[in-house]
């Protein structure tokens, strides 16, 4: 594989030696607009937003060259499900024509050296996590929906099951629509804030918020994970994709990644 390892937009994290982990912008690929987010092409990750799959297949070639390894994606259904890959996923994904996902879930978990491991998003929160001592990484896709079916906690009890220590655990949240920004239903605020009261938001113009970031960094502290956070609202921020911004004008969007990878 090419190591050229110049995709631009890139956001690095520390998930400690021997794991490799970004996170993508919406910059640096070949898909046009509404698949941008600036002049140049963009770097749309997802299959279900109506972009060419052609494109979607070279974007995914480039985060793969970035990364230094394959990457693997599940179909995403805003559930709990963990999906764990090992050496046969790692040789689907190295293949000339890769499958198109690893399967339904929200979550991905795998001990396999290489292998990387990509998470969807346009709004909702993308979770990396490693335990750089165990060598195990993991994805997760929290959405509202996945906050409130801990997703964080089925991935944490497969990384644990694949020996990790939540105290060693190092995880990052990434990019996503901010508590300021993201208005819903009181009742709906309500309904996760009963769960998660970390959540509980209200927007810039004081109406019901939710705050999911806050809310998963909440999850994984009662866990005993020590993890950060990268200030960065997908809706306020130009550089990345927003579904809610997207629909709010009427059209679509593409989908950025947090990426994973024990090198």
């Amino acid at each position: 594989m090419s190591d050229s390892r110049t995709l631009s937009g890139v956001h690095p994290v520390d998930l400690g030696d021997g794991v490799h982990a970004f996170f993508t912008t919406g910059a640096g690929g070949v898909s046009p607009a509404p698949w941008s987010t600036s002049d140049g092409g963009g770097l749309n990750l997802g299959l279900n937003v109506s972009d060419d799959a052609a494109r979607v297949a070279v974007n995914r070639s480039l985060v793969a060259e970035r990364l230094g390894a394959p990457v693997a994606f599940a179909t995403q259904v805003h559930g709990d499900e963990v999906l764990e890959l090992g050496p046969g996923d790692r040789a689907a994904w190295a293949a000339s024509r890769p499958p198109a996902s690893a399967g339904e879930g929200d979550a991905l978990v795998t001990a396999e050296h290489g292998l990387g491991l990509g998470v969807l998003v346009a709004d909702c929160v993308p979770v990396l996590l490693a335990d750089p001592e165990a060598r195990v990484v993991g994805v997760a896709h929290a959405g509202r929906k996945g906050v409130l079916a801990g997703v964080v906690h089925r991935v944490l009890d497969a990384l644990v099951a694949r020996g990790a220590d939540p105290a060693r655990v190092r995880a990052v949240v990434g990019p996503a629509v901010c508590g300021r920004c993201y208005e819903v239903p009181a009742a709906m605020r309500d309904e996760v804030a009963g769960v998660v009261p970390e959540a509980y938001a209200t927007t810039r113009d004081d109406t019901p918020g939710l705050d999911l970031p806050a809310g998963v960094l909440a999850q994984l502290a009662a866990r005993g994970v020590a993890a950060s956070r990268v200030h960065r609202c997908t809706l306020e921020d130009p550089e990345l994709f927003s579904h809610r911004r997207a629909s709010g004008a009427g059209t679509t969007t593409g989908r950025q990644a947090g990426i994973i990878a024990l090198i």
